[in-house]
């Protein structure tokens, strides 16, 4: 207990005092973080949009169909164990793999390579289920006034956009916070691919639990800040 108060205090005196170091493992675990985020929406925003769009007013289309098949993938997606998006990232990148050519190995890139891996099939379950969570109706609104398919997608990704944030937040907090992957692809070297959360399970093999309370506060906080920004900008808009 007394190392977790300590850790607190020590958290807190980071965040406030400007430390050099912890600031920079900080903005580096956010810039790879968003990074992944923003490519798992680029990607994954379409891919909900069109399992979405093969729903019909009556309801589902019939079991055993390409979109059941594909929205299975993406819902076992969804659980995909960081380790193993991080062991596929890896083979791909290492030196004899097909993209070993380009060096990406133990890059922030490669990190966030692995962590866009993980977000995407997050983000294209929730988009699903936000869609198709909208009064079909409205679908059927939308095409009697004109709407081509892009706009029709458009107004309905608006409509769900309490949905969409909750695609966002998700996206975002399953990337930030995993361990395994970073590790595998990034090395946790310092200065270079080291992150809060890395740093953190070496602050613990070291026995430092009092610092790896204090990173864990850093990391509470970040993510806190993050996703506040997020939902107050859907609440204005």
């Amino acid at each position: 207990m007394s190392d977790l108060l300590a850790g607190l205090v020590e958290g807190i005196r980071l965040l406030l005092s400007g430390n050099a170091e912890v600031w920079s493992i900080a903005w580096l675990s956010l810039r790879v973080s968003l990074g992944a985020t923003m490519v798992a929406l680029v990607l994954g925003v379409p891919v909900g949009a069109v399992l979405a769009h093969r729903r019909t007013a009556h309801g589902d289309l019939p079991p055993g169909t390409a979109r059941t098949l594909a929205l299975g993938a993406v819902h076992a997606g969804m659980g995909l164990p960081p380790v193993v998006a991080g062991l596929i990232v890896s083979m791909l990148l290492w030196r004899n793999g097909p993209l070993g050519a380009l060096h990406l190995l133990y890059t922030p890139l490669a990190m966030a390579i692995a962590q866009a891996a993980i977000a995407t099939p997050i983000v294209a379950g929730l988009t699903a289920a936000a869609l198709n969570g909208l009064d079909p109706g409205y679908r059927l609104q939308l095409r009697s006034m004109g709407a081509g398919p892009l706009r029709e997608t458009w107004l309905l990704l608006r409509e769900a956009r309490v949905g969409m944030l909750a695609a966002v937040v998700a996206g975002f907090g399953a990337v930030i916070s995993e361990v395994g992957a970073a590790m595998m692809v990034g090395g946790n070297i310092k200065g270079q691919t080291r992150v809060l959360t890395t740093a953190t399970v070496l602050e613990v093999n070291r026995g430092q639990f009092e610092m790896a309370v204090a990173l864990s506060v850093v990391l509470l906080a970040l993510v806190y800040g993050v996703t506040l920004v997020l939902t107050i900008a859907q609440g204005r808009r």
